[in-house]
């Protein structure tokens, strides 16, 4: 089953059997927030919040993309890794 929308893609992650990869979840998290809002504009966390720091930096490097075009990867991905997880 292949998504053809954002909607479709994250309800297809909700779906998965089993976890995916740190690195998969962290790029399907900065795909997302990029595509739902835009650039990371907030404030880097400090400290020893380790995931917090992972995530916001996952979606730094996304930035510059609009969202449509983080929607279209974000999609792409879910797609390629679902039958991994499915």
């Amino acid at each position: 089953m292949d998504a053809k929308t954002l909607e479709e893609a994250v309800a297809l992650t909700k779906k998965f059997t089993s976890k995916p990869s740190n690195e998969e979840l962290l790029k399907i998290y900065a795909l997302y927030k990029q595509a739902t809002e835009g650039d990371n504009e907030g404030e880097r966390p400090g400290g020893f919040d380790f995931v917090a720091a992972a995530k916001y930096n996952a979606w730094l490097n996304q930035s510059g993309k609009s969202k449509g075009e983080a929607s279209e990867q974000y999609i792409a991905f879910v797609n390629e890794i679902s039958s991994k997880y499915l």
